[in-house]
């Protein structure tokens, strides 16, 4: 536990310390001796800003199903990474986004994803699927 806690601690002093670059990554949790045949996920943002957004814009009201997400988000992450390999890429979208379709990520990863690709492309004004494509109740 102790690893955790200063892990956690070195990751947030180099996010508030690190440049835009490599925002955002998916890295399996360790898991626990009890559920060894289960893997649990985390998202990191580094963005400081991030966190306080989702805070605030995270409304039970407003959710919607993990499939919403998981459809919102396979989108997005493609046209991330088609970006972040593409010529003449924007230095943003440099780090490829680890989210694969078919894994099972669970719906608080997908819903803090998607509220991420909202961040970028509404607080951020960076447009990741084109003036239009996105979810249009945001």
């Amino acid at each position: 536990m102790k690893k955790i806690v200063f892990w956690c601690a070195v990751l947030a002093i180099f996010g508030s310390c690190a440049s835009r670059k490599n925002l955002v990554k998916i890295v399996p949790l360790p898991a626990d001796v009890e559920v060894a045949d289960s893997v649990s996920y985390e998202l990191v943002v580094f963005d400081n800003h991030f966190e306080t957004w989702y805070q605030l814009k995270n409304s039970p009201a407003l959710s919607h199903s993990q499939d919403y997400y998981e459809n919102w988000n396979r989108q997005y992450v493609t046209a991330w990474n088609l970006k972040s390999m593409g010529p003449g890429r924007n230095g943003f979208f440099e780090p490829i986004v680890g989210w694969e379709p078919t894994a099972d990520y669970g719906f608080e990863l997908n819903h803090k994803l998607f509220y991420y690709f909202m961040y970028v492309e509404h607080e951020l004004k960076i447009p990741i699927l084109g003036s239009g494509q996105g979810p249009s109740n945001f």
